[in-house]
């Protein structure tokens, strides 16, 4: 098993952190953030150092550890220097465009696809084929990333749809008759 919850976690000088009862709370210069912490975790905290303890020797213990701190270390990632999800978007006529927080999609269907940014994720289309998320929530940023992929999935045979920039996608041949 694992045990890279023994690795205190460093923090950098303009994260601030406070710990009260269950919850820890993250403040940066991009923003404050809060976990509740698992009640059989305890935290260690010395000057800029934070490090996590199991309360007891259970498995289940000792990875609910490990989950708190990368939780805690996607939490001071995200309020010191934020996150960022690209999707490219490949297809004849396939098209994004920014309306506010809406994101207009042309995507081959009959309608035109308008999806509603979530609170705290913030979108940028630098031309009609790229779309930028960024956000200081990890996990609120890749559910929108995924949410728009989800609309139309890229396709194995000619590529077509909306992808992760850095994702692979594998081609198949084309039926032969």
């Amino acid at each position: 098993m694992s045990k890279t919850y023994l690795k205190p976690i460093n923090t950098p000088e303009d994260v601030a952190i406070t710990y009260k009862g269950n919850l820890l709370s993250v403040k940066g210069k991009l923003g404050e953030e809060s976990l509740e912490i698992h009640p059989d975790v305890e935290i260690l905290k010395k000057e800029k150092r934070i490090a996590f303890s199991p309360s007891n020797e259970l498995p289940e213990t000792h990875a609910i550890t490990g989950t708190m701190r990368a939780l805690t270390l996607n939490l001071i990632q995200g309020v010191s220097e934020g996150f960022e999800k690209r999707l490219e978007i490949t297809g004849v006529g396939y098209r994004a465009k920014l309306n506010g927080n809406k994101i207009e999609l042309n995507l081959g269907f009959s309608h035109v696809v308008n999806y509603e940014l979530p609170g705290g994720v913030s979108a940028d289309v630098p031309n009609q084929n790229e779309i930028i998320l960024r956000s200081i929530d990890k996990q609120r940023l890749g559910q929108a990333a995924a949410e728009i992929r989800g609309f139309r999935p890229p396709e194995p045979y000619k590529g077509k749809g909306i992808k992760y920039s850095d994702e692979k996608i594998r081609r198949k041949e084309s039926k032969k008759a």
